[in-house]
């Protein structure tokens, strides 16, 4: 089982991605949280195709708290059902996989 993940969501401004990745680093939930966007989004919801300008944030974190983050994520976000996938990142530089867990750390 992989012990780092990278976690990727979505939200309706830069501002609400921009805090929801800040909020989790500050909690030492997520090492770090990259914001990029504008993205053009299209999807179901509530029985028709809708689309929408969207924010994308992604999260580098730990096996250990990727509970705990996507927990905190999904009840500070404004979407009744938010885009929170978790993808895990099977192998990378040995320094910056270290440097996830040692920022993650509630003790750094």
């Amino acid at each position: 089982m992989a012990g780092h993940y990278q976690v990727t969501l979505t939200a309706p401004s830069l501002e609400e991605a921009a805090r929801l990745g800040r909020s989790a680093v500050e909690n030492r939930l997520a090492a770090c949280a990259q914001v990029f966007g504008p993205i053009a989004s299209t999807y179901w919801w509530e029985g028709e195709v809708r689309s929408a300008e969207e924010w994308s944030c992604q999260l580098k974190t730990t096996r250990a708290l990727l509970r705990r983050l996507t927990d905190a994520l999904r009840e500070a976000h404004s979407y009744d059902v938010p885009e929170i996938v978790a993808v895990p990142i099977d192998d990378g530089d040995p320094a910056y996989l270290g440097w996830i867990d040692v920022e993650t750390r509630s003790d750094p």
